[in-house]
């Protein structure tokens, strides 16, 4: 008994690991990566003191929505995944976990993500499930167009419409300018990402931007995080956020100039690393958001 005790314990552990891995737990920086935008948005939304409670529970939702979103994206891959040299130990691509399995796990989630908008106001809730649609939609787009990582941008940046929403109860055009340089600065960080699969993805068939701007990717890059530093630069501007805020953004740009580093040899490991510096991106902007207010208080 005992015995058989210690193996169906194993066997539960061998289960739950793979669920984490599929659902990307162990690999923080995609939440991140969600998370920063959703922050600058609640802080500005609510002129830098957020309600803790809408804090919380737009925490916990983008790490759900983004665990849905590495489910369904592998769901999406699962024929793809083993070709490729970075994900082919996926739990989907090795088996580990069926694709039943993941359907059930992705509509858990997202079961989840619901209760908690609940939470939120009636504005909030009603743009809630366009959340959903995004990312359950996005993983597909790269067998259609070469532009998924625009989508992306979207996707990861929908946290700001309904942060405003959920703190203001209206969609002002200040939350349109931070949805548009998160979009930018997604396609630039997804980019980079894309380069280091580039040479899988041209074999399998799978389209990106990194495919699309050829040996023009980097100056690509480039030039999206300009565009997003430029549009945050503006929004500092609406919000009156003053020099500090424009210390972050500069900070931001250091890393931006690191990122180039990275990518000029378009080496795939130096690309993804190029691709996880965009955590210190984005958290440079958000301290930058929270000294400028801290400021503002004293």
């Amino acid at each position: 008994m005992a015995v058989d005790g210690a193996v169906a314990a194993r066997g539960i552990r061998t289960r739950a690991k793979a669920y984490w891995q599929l659902m990307r737990l162990h690999r923080p920086i995609g939440s991140l990566l969600l998370l920063w935008p959703t922050l600058w948005a609640l802080w500005l939304a609510a002129n830098g003191h957020p309600s803790p409670a809408l804090v919380a529970v737009f925490v916990a939702g983008v790490v759900l929505m983004r665990s849905a979103g590495c489910v369904i994206n592998d769901y999406a891959d699962r024929d793809f995944d083993g070709h490729v040299w970075r994900t082919r130990t996926r739990p989907l691509a090795t088996g580990e976990v069926s694709t039943r399995e993941a359907l059930v796990l992705f509509a858990v989630l997202c079961l989840l993500a619901a209760l908690l908008v609940h939470w939120l106001n009636r504005f909030a809730l009603a743009l809630a499930p366009v959340a959903v649609a995004l990312a359950a939609s996005y993983p597909f787009l790269k067998r259609y167009t070469h532009l998924p990582q625009v989508y992306l941008g979207l996707a990861f940046g929908w946290g700001i419409p309904m942060a405003f929403a959920a703190e203001q109860d209206r969609l002002p055009a200040l939350a349109w300018w931070v949805l548009a340089a998160n979009i930018c600065w997604t396609i630039a960080y997804d980019t980079a990402y894309a380069m280091a699969d580039r040479e899988d993805d041209l074999k399998i068939g799978v389209r990106s931007t990194a495919i699309l701007f050829g040996r023009f990717d980097r100056f690509m890059v480039g030039l999206f995080q300009a565009a997003s530093l430029v549009l945050l630069y503006w929004v500092g501007r609406k919000a009156h956020l003053g020099p500090l805020y424009d210390a972050g953004l500069v900070a931001a740009l250091g890393f931006a100039v690191y990122e180039q580093k990275l990518l000029w040899h378009r080496r795939p490991i130096e690309c993804f690393r190029a691709f996880m510096n965009n955590n210190w991106f984005g958290g440079s902007v958000f301290v930058g958001i929270l000294l400028a207010y801290f400021r503002r208080s004293l």
